[in-house]
């Protein structure tokens, strides 16, 4: 468990993502070696209440995590905001 900050990147559509510090990022990628395909790696994310999968992002170093407008409003996240985050690096088949 960790916690981010949220974060919004403008792309031909904004995105916001949870940033994890370098250091999480370096440790996630040492575990998560064998799951991570074009550099992005799947997870089970938990926050607050909402439980999502999703692929991490890599930039600049570290990881970002995607978030859905579900779940922003589900949990009434905006950028600024800092979440605790629990992630589980695998597929949802691979937490049952």
């Amino acid at each position: 468990m960790f916690d981010g900050e949220v974060i919004e990147w403008r792309g031909p559509a904004p995105y916001f993502f949870v940033a994890m510090s370098q250091s999480d990022s370096a440790e996630l990628k040492d575990e998560a070696r064998s799951l991570i395909y074009w550099g992005q790696v799947p997870v089970c994310v938990v926050i607050g209440d909402t439980e999502f999968s999703t692929a991490l992002f890599p930039k600049d170093g570290r990881y970002l995590i995607p978030l859905k407008v579900a779940v922003r409003e589900a949990e009434g996240i905006n950028e600024g905001d800092v979440v605790a985050v629990t992630l589980r690096p695998g597929r949802p088949d691979d937490h049952r």
